[in-house]
């Protein structure tokens, strides 16, 4: 039987103005049930305030937004019960050990008493924090407040997830396990909303992308499609010797196919204005002796279409070589 494909969030001509700042400004989005839609934007941007319209901590001045099926201005109280919100910053009950914090949620999530023991043990274990979980959270670093943030937000198993900047200041380690949940999370059925400004992250879980700026959508659409949208491809050319780089260069200028080289990778660089160009620059590397040990296309990259359509670069995901922090 084919599956029927719909909605878990729409919104439509959503609008929000704190005087005369327009936080959103007519903002237009969907979200298929059961994917990653990661939305984009520089800070300031509109994303946490859309969010917040989402989760009917504050009400829009215009427009009408439906999640799960609910109407967020008609329908609140049904609405809470279908989601999940980690926001910013962490929020936890710091006079309440994490196990407490994770359990009370639980049970006012409905959860009986046994399920409620159950699921906060499973994500004490899957966040890392089993051996703190009889601690109070006041006494949690900054990183195992926010695993216990994430883990709160997850403990209904909600239809909806939103994730704001999830993993801001996480180190690397965390962060892959804050992955690995939302993604078991997808597999089971929920529907997440990601916020970020690291490129890695989103390219790593989400199914489609809407990048917003001055409380306006500007682009929306799969990963690949927008990345095609916004530069076309590049023809990458390793030469057989690394020296003949600048000549290789100047020998494709003289062809009339503008070139750049990076003696650090290595690589010869065409942008593809046109298929035939790919057999111009072999025909011409050829003709005058140069020898090509690999050729390649490729695609711009996440942080590059995002500098294209904003104009203002996204933040770098944290150094991999960093040690983990608790």
């Amino acid at each position: 039987m084919t599956r029927i494909e719909r909605n878990a969030v729409e919104v439509h001509g959503i609008v929000k103005h704190y005087g005369e700042t327009k936080a959103l400004d007519g903002v237009d989005l969907t979200v298929r049930e059961g994917t990653v839609l990661g939305l984009l934007g520089p800070n300031g941007a509109g994303k946490t305030t859309l969010v917040r319209v989402l989760s009917t901590l504050i009400k829009p001045d215009a427009g009408t937004a439906f999640v799960g099926g609910y109407d967020v201005l008609h329908q609140p109280k049904q609405l809470r019960r279908t989601i999940g919100l980690t926001g910013q910053y962490a929020s936890v009950d710091e006079l309440l050990s994490g196990y407490e914090n994770l359990y009370l949620i639980g049970r006012l999530l409905d959860l009986s008493g046994k399920e409620a023991k159950a699921r906060a043990a499973e994500l004490l274990e899957r966040f890392s924090l089993t051996e703190a979980a009889r601690r109070p959270a006041k006494g949690y670093s900054g990183g195992m407040r926010r695993r216990l943030d994430l883990a709160a937000s997850m403990i209904g198993r909600p239809k909806v997830l939103y994730l704001d900047e999830p993993t801001t200041g996480l180190d690397p380690r965390t962060r892959n396990e804050v992955w690995d949940e939302v993604q078991r999370m997808v597999g089971e059925g929920s529907t997440v909303l990601l916020t970020t400004q690291y490129m890695e992250e989103a390219e790593q879980l989400a199914d489609a992308l809407t990048v917003i700026d001055k409380g306006r959508v500007i682009a929306n659409g799969g990963i690949q499609e927008l990345k095609a949208q916004v530069g076309g491809r590049s023809l990458q050319v390793r030469p057989l010797r690394p020296a003949e780089l600048p000549g290789m260069a100047r020998c494709l200028r003289e062809a009339g196919v503008p070139a750049t080289f990076s003696e650090e990778s290595g690589l010869l660089s065409v942008h593809l204005t046109d298929e035939g160009q790919l057999t111009t620059v072999v025909g011409a590397l050829g003709a005058r002796g140069f020898g090509i040990a690999g050729i390649d296309t490729k695609l711009p990259s996440l942080d590059e279409v995002f500098l294209t359509i904003t104009g203002k670069p996204s933040v770098p995901a944290p150094a991999r070589d960093k040690e983990p922090v608790a």
